[in-house]
């Protein structure tokens, strides 16, 4: 053995765990397989059963039901029969690592697939143009860093959407975001400081989305908010896209996927009841605020989470605003 080699089997995981964590990841190794898990984590009733999962793909739904029960007895599913349908959730245990998995893994991925082959001729020029704009706007961030960002959000864009269009100009948006949280975290340690909070759920298609537009409108830029979701859904749940209009019209609203760059320029986060898990960086301040989820409302319950979330909104902001310690 070379002395200089340290050993480090101490650090390794046990054989067991090794193994039992090979076989789920062996049951999640089929390009259906993960489409479907993603349906489901996205899913805003948390779950799925056959039926709504038979569109992914040209199967028939025996191979969809053959799918979901090699996921099942690996014990990533849990499932229960209600009448002549079985639907289908991750088991809660799970829930974080599943999508965690689905958000780490996919925007790297389509970095190098789909962008390295965009499905338009002129992606690769409106990226670098889209690049160099934002060079303009933040010149203290440098050059590759700036085009990093931009691809990457266009990937992260292009995973929620099959709409070359929309995703580029999402990205846009993602990335601009994304560059000035970048700014503002390294800017931790300086003085003065506008707040930055993030609200966080899974989807971030519903109640953090009205948290982020209740703050920004109500605090008249004292403190900013932005919104993420740990597996971003594919729209907005549209009874808030109503609310959202209300509150603030004309701007542009989508979900957007949980950055660490978010996190660590955020002064105060907060996860919206749904058991998301957040980066923990120091100096950050998190809290939970258990809400209704928007999704499984009516009009009616829609407006009244709503209500509950400007209620706690308009206590942060004057906790915020008077200096005290969130």
């Amino acid at each position: 053995m070379n002395p200089e080699c340290a050993p480090t089997t101490s650090h390794a995981m046990a054989e067991p765990a090794a193994a039992a964590l090979a076989g789920v990841l062996k049951s999640l190794a089929d390009p259906l397989r993960l489409r479907m898990l993603s349906a489901i984590a996205t899913d805003a009733r948390g779950e799925a059963c056959v039926c709504d999962l038979e569109a992914l793909a040209d199967v028939s739904q025996p191979t969809i039901s053959h799918h979901l029960r090699v996921m099942r007895e690996a014990g990533v599913l849990q499932s229960e029969r209600r009448g002549t349908w079985v639907y289908y959730r991750i088991t809660p245990a799970l829930h974080g690592a599943v999508t965690a998995l689905l958000g780490s893994f996919s925007p790297s991925i389509l970095t190098r697939a789909e962008i390295a082959a965009p499905p338009l001729t002129d992606v690769d020029d409106r990226l670098t143009d889209l690049a160099q704009r934002l060079m303009l706007a933040h010149p203290t961030h440098s050059g590759d860093l700036v085009a990093h960002v931009v691809r990457e959000s266009y990937a992260s864009m292009l995973a929620h959407s099959e709409n070359t269009e929309a995703a580029l100009n999402a990205a846009a948006v993602f990335a601009a975001q994304r560059l000035a949280d970048i700014a503002h975290g390294s800017a931790r340690t300086r003085t003065p400081r506008v707040p930055h909070v993030l609200f966080v759920c899974v989807a971030n298609a519903g109640r953090s989305q009205l948290a982020a537009a209740l703050i920004n409108e109500r605090a008249g830029g004292a403190i900013i908010a932005r919104s993420a979701g740990s597996a971003p859904g594919a729209a907005i749940h549209p009874h808030v896209r109503a609310l959202l209009d209300e509150i603030s019209p004309g701007t542009v609203v989508f979900p957007k996927p949980l950055t660490d760059d978010a996190v660590r320029a955020a002064d105060v986060v907060i996860t919206m009841g749904c058991g998301d898990v957040c980066p923990i960086l120091p100096g950050v301040h998190y809290e939970d605020w258990p809400v209704g989820d928007p999704a499984l409302a009516s009009d009616e319950g829609t407006a009244a989470i709503r209500d509950d979330i400007a209620e706690r909104v308009d206590h942060l902001i004057a906790r915020l605003t008077n200096g005290e310690q969130p």
